[in-house]
């Protein structure tokens, strides 16, 4: 069976006066029909990049500069602009982090969902009117008819983060990618938005790509997790394993930091120092300098990013002293 969309060494750099920043560098990964992976990491691990990088949206100075990303076998990075646009918001669809920014200020909700319909539905504008409201009821917004007249400052956070899935989802998308899609909302919002997300996969068998930081988020969406680190996945399981027992230590430092229901503490723990600079990073592991299991060969070895257990893949030289 041909999975939904497989990633296959991805590299998107971007050029800077100070040299090639590898923002994704060689990295891999799939999603199944129906299924949830989250990409999880720190800010500047990638993710976004990743993101942007399937949906071909990856501005100038930034270039897809290798590897392949394969949507039901189809090789996207060999479609031209405008096959790409085909694709782009009708089969593939992204929710961004910001619906404040993404959404257009001088056009009403209604018109914007809408516009969507009409480019790759070929819909009326009568048609494209009421469907835009039928999608707004959807997404739980009361009054869609009201809403879907008004612009987009003169609705709350919460309800421009549903419009933005009611324009991802307008035209049933085989695979949704959710950036942050929670980002700055009151805890009641977000689980609302969270549940829509993960209702309407559920009923269309849409795969999700969810990007965060949040790993309480992840543990109640994700099938399966991506950790990404200096633009590069240094482990790749279930859920369910992946919370159980991290293998590498870079997901310890993050499951670690998590408080923990029970237990009384003064300080969360914390990953001591920064993520490295992409213009110049270290020899041999990206987290080598921050991690508290390095030793001497950790400076001097690359490692790759290779299978432990069925369906788990670590990218570490020591996971053995690590689970120890």
């Amino acid at each position: 069976m041909t999975r939904l969309l497989e990633v296959n060494q991805l590299k998107t750099y971007f050029k800077t006066d100070g040299g090639i920043v590898p923002s994704v560098n060689e990295i891999s990964f799939y999603v199944n029909h129906g299924e949830t992976l989250a990409i999880v990491g720190e800010s500047g691990s990638g993710k976004s990049v990743t993101a942007m990088s399937v949906m071909g949206l990856v501005a100038s100075p930034g270039k897809v500069v290798g590897g392949e990303i394969r949507f039901e076998g189809t090789d996207l990075l060999k479609l031209s602009g405008k096959q790409m646009r085909r694709l782009r918001g009708n089969e593939i669809s992204i929710i961004f982090q910001e619906p404040m920014t993404s959404l257009n200020p001088v056009f009403t909700i209604g018109n914007q969902i809408g516009e969507v319909l009409r480019v790759h539905q070929g819909l009326s504008r009568q048609q494209s009117r009421e469907k835009s409201v039928e999608l707004l009821n959807r997404v739980g917004i009361s009054g869609a008819a009201k809403v879907a007249q008004s612009f987009p400052h003169q609705l709350s956070g919460g309800m421009r983060q549903r419009v933005m899935i009611a324009i991802a989802l307008a035209c049933r998308p085989k695979l949704l990618i959710a950036d942050e899609p929670t980002t700055a909302l009151d805890v009641t919002i977000q689980s609302q938005i969270l549940n829509l997300i993960e209702t309407l996969s559920d009923e269309e068998n849409t795969g999700v790509i969810l990007i965060t930081h949040d790993l309480g988020v992840v543990a109640e969406m994700a099938d399966r997790v991506a950790v990404m680190y200096a633009g590069e996945i240094v482990e790749e399981a279930s859920v369910y394993e992946l919370f159980e027992r991290p293998m590498h230590p870079y997901t310890i430092g993050l499951l670690g930091s998590l408080p923990k229901m029970n237990e009384q503490r003064e300080r969360l723990d914390s990953i001591q120092g920064m993520v490295p600079n992409l213009l110049a990073m270290p020899d041999g592991c990206p987290f080598h300098p921050r991690c508290p299991y390095a030793d001497s060969q950790c400076s001097k070895i690359k490692p790759k990013l290779e299978p432990r257990t069925a369906g788990r893949l670590v990218s570490c030289i020591r996971t053995e002293e690590v689970q120890a």
